[in-house]
C-alpha cells in the first residue's frame, strides 16, 4: 500500500520542473499520499535530506524556473556504499516509491535500483529532448524558445556587420534543440552530433550566399557536433562527471577559427550555455510537465513501477524505464533535410 512518495530531480535543471513538482503533489494528495521532496537529486537520498511538500511549499512555483528541490549529478553507483545508503534512507524516510525527473543518467540510476527492490517511476526532463519514446521532455519547450529568440537577435548584428555568426547550443548526443531552434530562428547552417560535418560544405554555403547578395551567415551548432575527420567530441576542460561524461563546449570557436583561416571573413561566436536552462517556463512546457507529473503519480497508484511517463504519438502514456533508457531517440532526419532548403 502506498502512503508516501519521494520525488527528486537529477542532472541539469530546466524551466518547468517546478510545474511537474506541483502537479505531482496535487495528484498524490488526491489519492491521499504524502510527498517528500528529496534535496539535490541522488545526493539527497544518499544523505537522507528531504522535507515534506504541501500546498504552501509549492505555491507560486508554476512558472518559476529551476527546481525548488535542488539538483546534482550524483551517481550512487560511483560512491562507496552509495546504493546501501539510498536503501537505508528510503527505509528511514518510509518512502513507498520514488519519482525521478531527469535525463538518461538520473533515470538510469532508478532503472538499476529497481533491481534492488526499490520501487520507482521516471519522468523525462532534459532540454536535449533525447529520451526515447517521448516526443517531449520537461524543459525542452522553454529552451527552444530561448534558442530561437537568441538567433533572432543575432540576425540583426550579423547583417549589420556583414559577419558570420556561430551560435553554440546544448546537445551532447542529440541535435534536436539545435535543429528545431535553428529552423525556427532562420539559421543558414545547422550542425548536429548525429551528422559529422564537412568544412567544405559550410564554406560552400557561405560563398553561395555571398554570390546572391547575402553577406552574412548564421550557423547553429550543437555542442556535441564534430567534423567528419575528427574522433571524439570537443571538451571544454577535460573534466569528467560521475556518469563518465566530459564537459563539452568550444566547438563553435574551433569552427570559427577554421572559417576565418579558409576565407578571411569575420566570424563571431555566441555560446548560449546555461541561458538555455533558465527563465520562466513557457506555457507549452508547463502543460507537458503537468501531464507527465500527473501520469507518474498514476503509475505509482497503479503499481506500475519500473515505468517512465512519456508523451508518445500525442498521447500521455508510459514505457518501461529500461526501454526508454537503453534505446536511442533518432533525430528527425526528414526535418534535417528540410533545414537545408533555406541555405
Amino acid at each position: 500500500m502506498i502512503k508516501k512518495i519521494g520525488v527528486l530531480t537529477g542532472g541539469g535543471d530546466s524551466s518547468a520542473i517546478n510545474a511537474a513538482t506541483k502537479a505531482i503533489l496535487a495528484k498524490a494528495q488526491q489519492y491521499g499520499y504524502k510527498v517528500l521532496g528529496i534535496k539535490d537529486g541522488w545526493d539527497g537520498l544518499i544523505k537522507g535530506r528531504a522535507e515534506e511538500l504541501d500546498r504552501q511549499s509549492v505555491s507560486g512555483i508554476l512558472a518559476e524556473g529551476g527546481t525548488i528541490l535542488g539538483t546534482s549529478r550524483t551517481n550512487p553507483f560511483k560512491i562507496e556504499n552509495g546504493v546501501e545508503k539510498v536503501k537505508e534512507n528510503i527505509k528511514k524516510l518510509e518512502l513507498d516509491a520514488i519519482i525521478t525527473m531527469g535525463g538518461d543518467d538520473t533515470n538510469g540510476v532508478i532503472t538499476r535500483l529497481t533491481q534492488y527492490g526499490i520501487k520507482g517511476v521516471g519522468i523525462p526532463q532534459t532540454i536535449d529532448n533525447d529520451i526515447a519514446h517521448s516526443e517531449y521532455s520537461i524543459g525542452y519547450g522553454t529552451a527552444l524558445e530561448v534558442v530561437t529568440d537568441c538567433i533572432d537577435k543575432l540576425h540583426t548584428t550579423s547583417y549589420s556587420h556583414h559577419r558570420i555568426m556561430i551560435v553554440e547550443v546544448m546537445g551532447r548526443d542529440s541535435g534536436c534543440l539545435a535543429l528545431d531552434g535553428g529552423i525556427a530562428g532562420g539559421a543558414d547552417v545547422i550542425l548536429v552530433p548525429e551528422v559529422p560535418f564537412e568544412y567544405d560544405e559550410i564554406i560552400d554555403t557561405i560563398e553561395r550566399r555571398k554570390k546572391r547578395g547575402a553577406d552574412f551567415t548564421i550557423i547553429v551548432v550543437a555542442e556535441g557536433a564534430k567534423p567528419a575527420e575528427v574522433e571524439g567530441q570537443v571538451s571544454s576542460t577535460g573534466e569528467v562527471d560521475s556518469f563518465g561524461h566530459v564537459r563539452l563546449g568550444g566547438v563553435g570557436n574551433i569552427i570559427a577559427k577554421e572559417i576565418e583561416k579558409r576565407t578571411g571573413y569575420g566570424t563571431r561566436v555566441t555560446i548560449l550555455g546555461h541561458l538555455q536552462r533558465g527563465g520562466r517556463a513557457s506555457a507549452f512546457d508547463r502543460l507537458v510537465a503537468i501531464k507527465l507529473g500527473v501520469k507518474a503519480v498514476e503509475l505509482v497508484h497503479e503499481g506500475k513501477f519500473g515505468e517512465m511517463a512519456v508523451i508518445e504519438n500525442g498521447r500521455v502514456t508510459s514505457v518501461s524505464l529500461a526501454k526508454a533508457i537503453e534505446e536511442e531517440k533518432p533525430l528527425d532526419m526528414e526535418l534535417y533535410e528540410i533545414s537545408k532548403i533555406f541555405n
